[in-house]
């Protein structure tokens, strides 16, 4: 498995990050994706990676934070796309649910990943919350200016905004939220996705899956979403497995250049 989206950072996993990692590798996660969420925090995002064979990293600022870096440049982010251990732009996007950052410092943000995703050639990794349709228009908007191929990552939108991304050659990544009994609607949309266009992640150490709800999330509980996504679609697991893997393959396509 892949897991597509970890935040290995900061305090959550410091005592412990090593264990952390072989449980997952005795799970079957052989491949991780490490978020970057502030510039600041990117050189040790990237020294993660760096000291692993099987985890790469992302270079990005969260809509949280774009109020922290409005000075934020396409060459910021291009340049540190160029180590071969990047093979994403994000996470960006819009949230309007919080509001930790004005609307023009996201909608700025997140265009300035838009085009550090077009120069670069790798995927945009995308968080929308409260926020659907203002994200289709700017993706729409911007597509006509360069194509860039955008991931909706742990997605909880709307089946318009899903569609609006699939039209444009994106793909849809689902969490441990599809596992929830009150995600019906999620699990309505990610049913019509098609399954050449999903990948997992666990989005750890946020929103552990069920069983392990309320527990901290880590990158070994990958299996139980591919169980809902496999439950959801009606296809044995290990079919899930394979393809969600594959595509993620396709889609950061670097690892494999």
């Amino acid at each position: 498995m892949f897991d597509t989206h970890v935040n290995l950072h900061g305090e959550t996993y410091a005592d412990d990050l090593s264990e952390v990692l072989a449980r997952a590798d005795e799970h079957g996660v052989k491949r991780m994706l490490a978020i970057c969420d502030r510039l600041d925090n990117f050189e040790t995002i990237l020294s993660i990676a760096r000291g692993h064979s099987n985890i790469w990293c992302s270079v990005g600022v969260h809509p949280h934070h774009s109020k922290d870096f409005t000075d934020l440049s396409v060459e910021d982010l291009v340049s540190r796309a160029e180590d071969a251990n990047v093979v994403a732009i994000g996470e960006t996007g819009l949230d309007f649910h919080y509001g930790y950052s004005a609307e023009d410092a996201q909608v700025s943000s997140l265009k300035t990943h838009i085009e550090a995703a077009r120069q670069t050639g790798l995927p945009l990794i995308l968080h929308t919350r409260e926020a659907d349709d203002m994200m289709g228009d700017i993706l729409e908007d911007e597509f006509r200016k360069g194509a860039y191929v955008p991931l909706l990552h742990c997605y909880t939108g709307g089946a318009r905004l899903a569609q609006r991304g699939l039209d444009l050659g994106g793909f849809v990544s689902v969490s441990g939220i599809l596992s929830f009994k009150s995600a019906r609607e999620v699990r309505e949309v990610i049913a019509d996705v098609p399954m050449d266009r999903l990948i997992l992640e666990t989005d750890c150490p946020y929103l552990a899956p069920v069983p392990m709800r309320g527990r901290r999330n880590e990158p070994s509980y990958l299996v139980h979403v591919a169980e809902a996504l496999a439950t959801l679609k009606d296809v044995p697991l290990e079919e899930v497995l394979y393809m969600t893997t594959e595509n993620a393959l396709r889609l950061f396509s670097r690892i494999s250049n």
